[in-house]
């Protein structure tokens, strides 16, 4: 369930988002000839929830260099999306009263297209690089619909956005092994896109092998952006302007996520269970300047 979601219609107990199911079936094929280094390779999926519905496709190829120590890789995706549009109740056409979201449910099309291309190179024993280009294009209705603007004059309307983005993001990841014990990982990226949003991301991993059979990662994520060009906070908008949004994933704002990752790879198992031969438990702490906070626990186990 999502409590911002819910507030879409609070005349009702809960709206759609109270129970919400995805299923996401993908099939993927791949082919790789050792001798030249090459592989290429395709898939299809598809994505349907209660107000959303998505087909895709793509095709990659990757090439390793003569020595095998740098590898060029690319890939090319396409989606095609169907956007249910649910509107905050009090902007229906018919009036939403106590119903269902569905009584009020339209469909509008999204299309995303997207270029990702690397080229990865083992500089020595030690060090890693990987340089990371990518070009996503969308055309289509990209607005939140229930997401309320509130106008100058008091007025209320759904989020309006331009039906087109172009994001560019850049990035470099590398991985130094300082010894058997100790690894440092690190990655930048910068983002640009039409709307006006910059970004920075700073991330710093180290592993540390406190023993053949337990290791320590810590970690750190800056994350720093500009607004859109058409972000403005509750009623600083003019019903004059022809696009408008008060989503503050939208806004200027800085973040940090911190925290580290444990793992156990015990030789007779976890727990006395034998066939469960790595457990991993990992937490972090997210904060963002515009006042959201987080905690978020995960656990990896692996059977084998």
């Amino acid at each position: 369930t999502s409590a911002s979601s819910d507030k879409v219609n609070p005349q009702t107990i809960s709206s759609a988002s109270a129970a919400d199911t995805r299923i996401f079936p993908s099939i993927t094929w791949t082919r790789e000839n050792e001798a030249k280094g090459s592989t290429i390779g395709g898939g299809i999926s598809a994505s349907a929830e209660f107000d959303y519905f998505s087909v895709g496709a793509n095709i990659s190829v990757a090439q390793k260099t003569k020595n095998r120590m740098g590898e060029f890789a690319g890939k090319v995706q396409a989606y095609f999306d169907k956007v249910g549009i649910i509107l905050p109740v009090e902007l229906r056409v018919n009036g939403g009263g106590g119903g269902r979201d569905e009584d009020d449910l339209s469909y509008k099309a999204r299309n995303s297209f997207s270029g990702s291309f690397s080229y990865s190179q083992i500089m020595n024993e030690r060090l890693q690089l990987m340089f990371i280009a990518d070009v996503i294009h969308q055309q289509g209705f990209l607005s939140m619909p229930f997401y309320r603007v509130y106008f100058t004059d008091n007025s209320v309307k759904a989020e309006a956005l331009p039906d087109s983005r172009t994001k560019i993001p850049l990035g470099v990841r590398a991985s130094y092994f300082a010894g058997d014990k100790f690894i440092l990982k690190g990655f930048y990226r910068y983002y640009k896109d039409n709307w006006g949003l910059a970004a920075h991301t700073l991330e710093i991993e180290t592993p540390v092998k406190i023993s053949p059979q337990f290791s320590i990662a810590p970690f750190y994520r800056y994350y720093t952006q500009t607004a859109i060009d058409y972000f403005k906070a509750k009623q600083l908008h003019t019903i004059s302007e022809k696009y408008y949004s008060s989503n503050y994933d939208l806004s200027a704002f800085n973040s940090n996520f911190y925290g580290a990752g444990f793992k156990l790879m015990p030789l007779n198992g976890f727990l006395g269970i034998k066939k469960i031969n790595m457990f991993e438990f990992r937490y972090g702490h997210y904060s963002r300047s515009n006042g959201l906070s987080s905690n978020i626990v995960s656990m990896n186990l692996k059977f084998k």
